[in-house]
């Protein structure tokens, strides 16, 4: 599944019964509630890189990216506004880039 999938799935998700839908009930309890899981599981896989468990620093990825694309929906910021800002940033260094903000 590419990252635009699960983008989709996660709109499609938006107006779901909060019972039938572990998406739907994240998006039903507002940005902030997305923002704190999105933090969880970040933290969640800093432990694992941490430890040098790979398998686990693989699971918890998956989750950081799927919260993250929940996060972002719950404000409605498209995948595609990210990946143009990525795409705005190729070819520049990160010292560049950062001095830019």
């Amino acid at each position: 599944m590419t990252l635009e999938e699960l983008a989709a799935v996660i709109a499609s998700r938006k107006d779901a019964d909060p019972g039938s839908s572990w998406t739907a009930k994240l998006l039903s309890k507002g940005p902030e509630k997305c923002a704190e899981k999105f933090g969880e599981e970040a933290i969640e896989a800093i432990v694992e890189a941490v430890k040098g468990d790979q398998a686990g620093l693989t699971a918890e990825a998956a989750d950081v990216l799927y919260h993250l694309l929940v996060m972002l929906a719950s404000l409605d910021v498209p995948l595609d506004d990210v990946m143009a800002e990525l795409a705005r940033r190729q070819g520049m260094s990160g010292i560049a880039e950062k001095a830019s903000r």
